[in-house]
């Protein structure tokens, strides 16, 4: 059912093309200035804005008879508008400026004016308005955001809403464009400094018939032409260390990836990964370039290294802390677990309050050890390296720590934010590690990787030594922006099927009681369910009903109160 705000506006939109006005006109229209250009430069250079042109969408009337002030958002902010029925209506058809704008127009439509800028005597920067044209007629009301006193009152910002309705937060809930000008930036920064450095953006499969670069449970399809299960990527890492053994030197790629797992506030099962592989490079280089990169990166998102996030002062400027896995766990553990057996490592878990179960090898039990008590702990950047051969199937072994692989993540505020290898590039020892995880995968793992040949196929053929590293691109943005759920920083999340109504038939109403005539009355208070209007008041429904039926123009006397009554008590 429509509401009253909705009905009313189809008909205005038909009492436009009764007008001959065309309320989703097809031609364009040429702007020429935007609303935050004239308050940056007006003042400064007022010769420029005697013939301006703009466009954008309604926010606020101030109807004061043949005179009226408007409010215009475009993409860059709001600027003031000001409308005068004689310079709109020069003749003695006034038609443009009565009917059109003071009665046809609403908080919402979008529309066009030409004219000059000047300052009112409030000293406001304004629009004098010599011409306005309807470009889209809004069918339905925004949410109405008022402010007094610097507070916000009936603000849009039930987050369900906001992450089903992304369109209306970004109209208005202006900050929220804030929020994902910064993430452009902070991927457009890293991408000019690859570039810089002569590395090559690539693209690679999003549908894998293996799923593999790292452990996690995947989505699953099938493809019919080729009769053949395929997987939606978990990783790319698999595919641009295949280009590193063609011959580029340095790849790099800002990509989807999904994983078929939990959501919470840091999860979305799809989420974006930056990867990039440098060839003849190790991990000790690539801890230093992950320092210069998310450097610049603040820099050009806010201005300085040191930026507010969840709480803490986060210090982006290197260098970072860096600790092995097990010098993290012994530092807030006071437990030294490196070379502790499947058993020890369960006995720990169960003194600690961690969960296991019987999939869990070693170096799941360590993971959980490090999930449950180090994590939290790391605020600052801080590289934990080192990792226990077990949990890394795809790093170089460690130069002179037996049982270790040259292995680095970042964590940032408590969070992993970057995970990076020497990449291993033995074929030999490749099967060998693929193989363990087949064992791991036969025990129940479902976040075990699978035996990838044409993977080790190319490594047979000769991967230099090489440095590859991923960045989860939404919860960096996070942390640059001051986020701590990360539906704030993808415009369209993962939401569960939106709820529908069900809407009560005349039958449902009538056997509760209600004669036929008042059902739609009711439908029009908002009791669309038997079970809203068992939950209503009876007094309100009562009163209201007086209201409705004169609008409603019901020719049947006022039921009784104790008649009201009766239909929600049924």
């Amino acid at each position: 059912m429509l509401s009253e705000q909705e009905i009313l506006r189809r008909q205005k939109r038909e009492d436009l093309m009764k007008l001959g006005i065309d309320p989703y006109p097809a031609e364009s229209f040429d702007v020429n200035v935007t609303a935050a250009d004239i308050h940056k430069n007006y003042e400064n250079d007022k010769l420029n804005y005697k013939n301006i042109s703009i466009a954008g969408r309604l926010m606020s009337f101030r109807i004061m008879g043949s005179a009226s002030f408007v409010e215009l958002q475009d993409s860059t902010g709001r600027i003031q508008l000001y409308f005068r029925r004689d310079d709109l209506c020069p003749d003695e058809d006034k038609t443009l400026y009565n009917t059109v704008f003071k009665k046809l127009l609403d908080i919402g439509d979008i529309i066009g004016v030409k004219g000059f800028v000047f300052t009112t005597q409030t000293n406001e920067i304004s629009i004098h308005v010599q011409e306005f044209k309807i470009l889209n007629k809004s069918l339905k009301p925004l949410p109405v955001v008022k402010e007094a006193d610097g507070k916000t009152y009936d603000g849009f910002t039930d987050p369900e809403q906001r992450y089903r309705q992304r369109y209306v937060d970004l109209i208005v809930n202006p900050h929220v464009k804030d929020i994902f000008i910064k993430r452009a930036k902070i991927i457009s920064t890293m991408r000019r400094i690859f570039d810089d450095k002569g590395w090559l953006e690539v693209e690679t499969p999003i549908l894998q018939p293996i799923h593999g670069g790292a452990t996690a449970r995947p989505f699953k399809t099938h493809h019919n032409t080729l009769d053949m299960p395929l997987y939606m990527r978990i990783a790319n890492e698999l595919y641009l260390k295949r280009l590193i053994v063609g011959g580029f030197d340095g790849v790099y790629e800002f990509g989807k990836m999904f994983r078929n797992e939990g959501m919470d506030r840091t999860h979305n099962p799809e989420f974006t990964s930056l990867e990039f592989y440098v060839a003849y490079k190790d991990y000790h280089w690539m801890m230093s370039i992950t320092e210069e990169l998310l450097e610049k990166v603040a820099l050009a998102v806010n201005g300085q290294t040191k930026i507010q996030s969840w709480g803490n002062e986060i210090d982006f400027a290197g260098p970072y802390e860096r600790l092995s896995i097990f010098e993290a766990i012994e530092k807030f553990t006071g437990v030294n677990v490196e070379g502790k057996t499947e058993a020890e490592l369960i006995a720990h878990c169960n003194e600690w309050g961690i969960e296991t179960d019987g999939t869990m090898g070693v170096a799941k039990l360590i993971d959980e050890i490090f999930g449950a008590k180090v994590e939290d702990n790391l605020i600052q950047p801080t590289f934990i390296i080192d990792y226990p051969v077990e949990m890394s199937p795809l790093t170089k072994k460690h130069r002179s720590k037996p049982g270790l692989v040259e292995r680095f993540e970042l964590f940032i505020n408590g969070k992993e934010v970057a995970n990076a290898y020497s990449e291993l590039n033995d074929p030999i020892d490749q099967r060998e590690r693929f193989e363990e995880q087949l064992r791991l995968a036969e025990r129940g793992d479902e976040e075990a990787m699978a035996m990838d040949e044409d993977f080790i196929r190319s490594l047979e053929y000769g991967m230099p030594t090489t440095s590859g590293i991923g960045i989860g691109i939404d919860r960096l943005t996070m942390m640059m922006t001051d986020q701590t759920s990360i539906q704030e920083v993808l415009f369209f999340p993962q939401m569960r099927p939106e709820k529908k109504v069900e809407m009560a038939s005349e039958n449902d109403y009538m056997t509760q009681g209600v004669p036929t005539i008042w059902i739609p009355a009711l439908q029009k208070m908002g009791f669309l369910t038997i079970e809203a209007l068992k939950a209503a008041n009876p007094n309100k429904v009562f009163n209201d009903l007086g209201g409705l039926r004169k609008k409603l123009k019901i020719e049947a006397p006022m039921p009784k109160k104790e008649e009201v009554e009766s239909w929600i008590n049924g």
